[in-house]
């Protein structure tokens, strides 16, 4: 049961479409109520998901406009992309790691800095710290949920909801301390403040590998 369990949390981990959470949450909870190993859950999904970013980030480097741009398109993603590319290159790594609890964060963080080039030295441990805290949050919750109703249909339960409204309460933070769109496009050369007013995927070239910076007219135009 222990091998099955990790063998599957592993999977899972490594694939980054597949509702990692909910899967860490249940066999959170079975750690409490059978023999399931709450830390060998931990350290199996902080590497599975750490992997899974390195796959994205290389990803970003060869083809990261276009996984950002349709990326983009999807209302799921649309706010984790504006977030995270208005602040990724003003607070660096802990923006990758924070964005984890942003709904499709993690994804889209591991392709853009992917694109924007950033070093696998400061990526790599960006990623395992994000991945541990993550994936500890996630299975601690259905530790919990589990060790607190002793039953682990109740607890799967509860600590789903928990978890949704988490994750509701953080989609409600990013869309508030997101800044309104301003109507004047960057010129050429100018910085991108901001994923709306200047595409990234699309309009942006990386300047030193570090900022986008408008090459041309956005392409909203």
């Amino acid at each position: 049961m222990n091998a099955t369990a990790l063998i599957t949390v592993f999977v899972v981990a490594v694939v980054p479409l597949v509702p990692t959470e909910a899967v860490l949450v249940g066999m959170g909870v079975l750690a409490a109520s059978t023999g399931v190993s709450l830390l060998g859950v931990i350290a199996v999904a902080t590497v599975g998901c750490s992997l899974s970013d390195h796959v994205l980030y290389l990803l970003g480097r060869v083809a990261g406009e276009r996984i950002l741009g349709w990326w983009g398109d999807r209302s799921s993603g649309a706010a984790a992309m504006t977030w995270l590319t208005r602040n990724i290159t003003r607070w660096g790594s802990p923006v990758l790691v924070a964005g984890r609890w942003v709904p499709g964060g993690g994804t889209v963080g591991a392709v853009l800095v992917g694109m924007l080039r950033w070093r696998l030295r400061r990526f790599t441990p960006t990623s395992a710290v994000g991945s541990m805290l993550w994936s500890t949050y996630a299975a601690l919750l259905g530790y919990f949920g589990g060790s607190v109703t002793g039953r682990p249909v109740t607890g799967l339960l509860l600590s789903l909801a928990v978890a949704a409204v988490v994750g509701l309460f953080t989609r409600v933070v990013i869309r508030r301390a997101q800044r309104p769109v301003v109507d004047d496009q960057p010129g050429p050369g100018e910085p991108c403040s901001h994923y709306d007013a200047c595409q990234v995927p699309s309009s942006c070239a990386l300047d030193g590998g570090v900022r986008p910076v408008c090459s041309s007219v956005s392409a909203r135009d």
